[in-house]
């Protein structure tokens, strides 16, 4: 996923500890659209812990028409949104030794990592080790069967559907990480050890 020189820092982890993460933004490209809201929930031993379940919107963002998509208008930015420091150190303090989860990683990783550059004035990145992505793991189950999926095939919506999991209807971010975390177990029903990352 990183190329170059540059390797992040290890970070211990928990065996069998994962953080569900999901992002809703304005657009597709960190660092040109704005992050809107974070959600997680976390995995423990293959048990889903909603206890440790958090929800953020930030505030500052322009949502616009992007509420369309989402559902968080600028009314609820205005009346419900916390600073981004703050949503990204309740975010970083979830994710503490544990590996993210999600749904086409790429997009949570970048938008977070244009997230800590702005609030720390430095890129976070994360291990290739330390990310599980549901999206890879369905690609990769499909193409052993001898399916080759094409991008529609792939959303998690339709996914969930192939593995019997109900339908949540339109995009919230603490919804999709809950939604992303079912996916997950459902993925690894029967397996030893957890597969390996992207």
């Amino acid at each position: 996923m990183f190329s170059g020189l540059f390797r992040p820092p290890k970070r211990d982890l928990e065996a069998g500890a994962l953080l569900a993460v999901d992002v809703e933004t304005t657009g597709l490209k960190p660092g040109v659209h704005e992050l809107v809201s974070i959600g997680w929930v976390p995995i423990n031993d293959r048990v889903i812990d909603l206890s440790g379940a958090g929800y953020c919107v930030l505030s500052g963002a322009h949502v616009g028409d992007s509420a369309t998509v989402h559902g968080v208008t600028d009314d609820d930015v205005a009346r419900h949104g916390i600073p981004s420091a703050e949503a990204l150190q309740k975010f970083l303090k979830a994710l503490e030794s544990r590996k993210l989860l999600a749904h086409f990683a790429q997009m949570e990783t970048g938008f977070l990592g244009a997230l800590h550059k702005k609030v720390f004035g430095k890129t976070w990145r994360v291990r290739d080790e330390e990310v599980v992505d549901t999206m890879t793991l369905e690609r990769r189950r499909m193409e052993r069967m001898g399916t080759y999926p094409r991008g529609e095939d792939l959303r998690l919506a339709r996914v969930r559907a192939r593995h019997g999991l109900p339908d949540y209807g339109n995009h919230n971010a603490l919804t999709d990480a809950l939604a992303c975390a079912e996916l997950y177990l459902a993925l690894t029903v029967g397996k030893a050890r957890e597969p390996s990352s992207m």
